[in-house]
Order: structure tokens, then C-alpha cells, then sequence
């Protein structure tokens, strides 16, 4: 097993991997070292899975790495559902969600992630109408709510960042990752497809060298703990 104390190391970001459909690859990318886990119940994802497998993910992972549900423009009874049946600790709202709901979220203990969009809706001057716990920031230029894989100007963020608790996500790999953070100075990281060998599955080299790249960046500020 191979821990590279991302939770330990306050100069380097936590890490989420998103999109997992297989418990064996959630507890794989968990021995990793990674700090969160992402399950996406948007049904036109490639990586959309069953409550059945979510819950399967979430009781296979240890209690200190979060269980992340992705959700795009759901309801709260809807959102809810999920979170008490599959035994998720926290949320990420990736739609045009109103402030209402973060606020009603966040009553219910759970960590409420925001996404935001450079080039999309909500915009980072939102920020500032939503109580969310932390706010995930990518481009929003693609076909589907997410990052699609799509390299960005992440140094837009860096400002923002020093007033939110920010994740960077939307089109990081292993081989750029160490550059996007030294860029943006983001208290933790999010990807998916750039560890991927197919949509929803995850190569466990990559995540390990991803992690690995994320470890190296020691950045000249006190991170603040998101997951």
C-alpha cells in the first residue's frame, strides 16, 4: 500500500477522484491516499451508477475518506434519498441549484460542495450567495456538466481561492497537475477522466502517479481541510 499523507501535509491539496462505478477501484483509489470518493447520479453522465452500486462504494471505503454524491439540479427530498441510502457525508451540486438549497443542505451535517463555472453558470461572482462548505471551479464549456476533459487557464482562479475554500477540477491528468496547482494554489484537486482507462473506470497507475504529482506540490500557504 502506498499512503502519500495528502490529509497530513497542509502544503499539498487533498484529492478527490471522481466517478467511480467499481468498489474494488474506490478502495484501491482510497489505499492511495486519495481524501474523497465521488459517486455521479446525473443519468446522461458516462459515469452515472445505480444507488445499489453507490451504496456498495460507500460501505466498502474507510470512515476518513468522504463520500462525495454528484448531483446535478435534483431535488432535496431526491437528494436526501440518496444521501441516507447510500451513506454519503457529503454533496456536490453541479446544476443551477438555488442558495435555498445549499442553505437546506448544509443544516442536514452534511459537507455541501458548489460548483461554479468560469465560462457558465453560476459564475464565480456568485460565490458570495451561497453558504456552501467549499466551491469546485472548472470552465463549463463542455457538452455535459463537468469538467469533459478539457485543459482551462487555471491560474483565473488564484485570487478566488484566497477568499473560498476552493477545488480545482476540469481537465487534470497526472502529467499536468502539478502545474494547474502551482498556478492556482487550490486547497484540494478533483479528477476523473484523467485517470480513467474507460468512462467511470479507473486506472490505478494514474491515480498513483496523479497523487504522487499532487504530493509534490508544496505550496507557500496553510491549505485549509476540506474533505
Amino acid at each position: 500500500m502506498v499512503d502519500l499523507h495528502h490529509s497530513k501535509n497542509h502544503s499539498c491539496p487533498q484529492v478527490k477522484v471522481c466517478g467511480l462505478t467499481s468498489v474494488e477501484e474506490a478502495i484501491g483509489c482510497a489505499d492511495l491516499g486519495a481524501n474523497a470518493i465521488g459517486c455521479v447520479f446525473f443519468p446522461k453522465s458516462p459515469r452515472h451508477l445505480s444507488e445499489i452500486q453507490a451504496k456498495e462504494i460507500s460501505m466498502a471505503l474507510p470512515s476518513e475518506v468522504k463520500k462525495v454524491g454528484v448531483f446535478v439540479n435534483e431535488s432535496f427530498s431526491n437528494i436526501m434519498h440518496k444521501v441516507e441510502f447510500c451513506g454519503l457525508n457529503a454533496v456536490q451540486l453541479h446544476g443551477q441549484e438555488s442558495p435555498e438549497l445549499v442553505s437546506r443542505l448544509q443544516k442536514e451535517n452534511l459537507l455541501v460542495i458548489k460548483a461554479l463555472f468560469i465560462e457558465g453558470k453560476p459564475t464565480l461572482d456568485e460565490a458570495k450567495i451561497y453558504e456552501a462548505s467549499a466551491f469546485l471551479v472548472e470552465c463549463g464549456k463542455g457538452f455535459l456538466p463537468g469538467g469533459n476533459a478539457l485543459e482551462w487557464d487555471w491560474a483565473k482562479v488564484k485570487n478566488f481561492g484566497c477568499k473560498y475554500r476552493l477545488i480545482l477540477a476540469g481537465g487534470l491528468a497526472p502529467e499536468n497537475v502539478f502545474h494547474a496547482v502551482s498556478v492556482s494554489m487550490p486547497d484540494a484537486v478533483d479528477v476523473s477522466s484523467g485517470v480513467e482507462f474507460s468512462p467511470g473506470r479507473k486506472d490505478l497507475g494514474k491515480v498513483k502517479s496523479f497523487l504522487k504529482a499532487v504530493s509534490l506540490c508544496q505550496l507557500k500557504k496553510d491549505l485549509r481541510k476540506i474533505f
